[in-house]
């Protein structure tokens, strides 16, 4: 897998299609958006701390060479495990998305509906990262050992095609938006299953034929390339739709200790990781995601049914879920900032190594937040707000009448 798009990368896309949140249902004119349930605004602040732990771990990769053998000190060695942030991001994105349709009998709104509100919550902000990481990528630093981006990389990026075709990357990040795109197109058949024959049906149809392919592989155990991952992730996908089944279940279910319950399910995943060691790890990856995916399911369910309490708190706290409220932008544009803080700017300051790692944590972590708030409020929320053009546009025309010295 090219070293440029490390297997760590992280995504977050999915914001649950709450009716309650926003919208007045035919898509045309902007609401006032409720407040959600905190246990709800509890997963906000999850996608928060994960974007973050993403940008750390980015800063890691990229100050220490040697993946998955890094040069850097024992005591970071936890920061290496990025790749798990993309399966989270992937559980958490199925269960966001089937919390309401759970709520409707597993119904979802319609198939060409729901890829709509994907495209339109989704690429916005990704073509405007695009745009910004191809700039940088031609005039500042690379992205990708093999080079500034090409012709092929503005189609195949800009199509969201990355999975399927392989071209110079223009941010490493990027490669898990296409793995997302393919999954939204099997949600609404995975709803289909999930309301006719149930979870276990569905968990099982997805995840065998995954698990065949593994043990067939040599070794038992697949080498994954730059792309087509999706059918490897597609489990841990389905898991998280699976679990938010739990958030509309009976009383007796939802009072379930599932915090607990995912404390033992991560538990042989984290003894394994510890005896075999980081790089195993990190090397057995496709059996790993499998593994931990039900522990991140249960967490989810844990909190979206408002246990642990202290968890919840912390979740809810303002900077935690202001975070998470453009975790999306932070994951798209945080690679580029970080590359330049790290190739361009630390070496006139500090020395290679972990004096580098200090440095970026006090810079390019800082710049790359406040730069996706900002990037945020430009190319993300005015989208999250408002749910077609015309509302869009609606919606701006109303800003600028308010707007000092313009007429009404």
């Amino acid at each position: 897998m090219d070293a440029s798009r490390p297997t760590g990368s992280a995504l977050d896309l999915a914001v649950p299609a709450r009716r309650e949140e926003t919208g007045t249902g035919d898509g045309n004119a902007p609401e006032p958006r409720r407040r959600a349930p905190a246990q709800l605004r509890g997963l906000d602040g999850l996608r928060g701390l994960a974007a973050l732990y993403v940008v750390l771990f980015h800063c890691w990769l990229y100050t220490f060479p040697g993946y998955p053998h890094s040069s850097a000190p024992p005591w970071l060695g936890g920061l290496m495990f990025g790749r798990l942030a993309v399966v989270f991001f992937l559980v958490l994105s199925g269960f966001s998305l089937a919390i309401s349709p759970a709520r409707h009998g597993w119904r979802p709104s319609g198939a060409g509906e729901f890829l709509r509100r994907r495209a339109w919550r989704i690429l916005p902000p990704y073509w405007a990262a695009l745009a910004l990481s191809l700039l940088v990528s031609w005039c500042v630093v690379p992205a990708s050992h093999f080079g500034p981006p090409t012709g092929a990389t503005v189609l195949v990026y800009g199509l969201v095609a990355q999975d399927m075709v392989t071209a110079p990357t223009p941010n490493g990040a990027f490669w898990s938006i296409g793995v997302e795109a393919e999954l939204y197109l099997l949600f609404p058949l995975l709803l289909l299953v999930r309301r006719r024959w149930g979870a276990a049906v569905l968990a099982a149809a997805v995840t065998l034929p995954v698990v065949v392919l593994g043990l067939t592989a040599p070794g038992a155990n697949p080498v994954e390339g730059d792309n087509w991952l999706a059918p490897h992730l597609a489990p841990v996908f389905a898991a998280g739709v699976a679990g938010a089944g739990i958030v509309t279940a009976s009383d007796r279910v939802r009072r379930l200790p599932w915090g607990w319950f995912a404390v033992l399910a991560a538990l042989p995943v984290l003894v394994l990781g510890a005896v075999r060691g980081s790089a195993w790890t990190v090397n057995h990856y496709f059996w790993i995601d499998l593994a931990v995916a039900p522990a991140m399911t249960m967490l989810l369910a844990a909190v979206a049914t408002g246990k642990p309490a202290l968890l919840l708190r912390l979740l809810t706290a303002r900077p935690v879920h202001g975070l998470g409220s453009f975790s999306y932008s932070l994951y798209l544009i945080h690679l580029p900032i970080v590359l330049a803080v790290i190739r361009r700017i630390a070496p006139h300051f500090v020395s290679p190594g972990l004096p580098t790692f200090c440095f970026t944590l006090a810079v390019g972590l800082p710049v790359s937040t406040c730069t996706a708030w900002l990037f945020s409020r430009l190319f993300e929320i005015p989208f999250k707000k408002n749910r077609s053009w015309k509302s869009f546009v609606a919606a701006r025309s109303g800003a600028a009448v308010r707007s000092p010295g313009i007429s009404p």
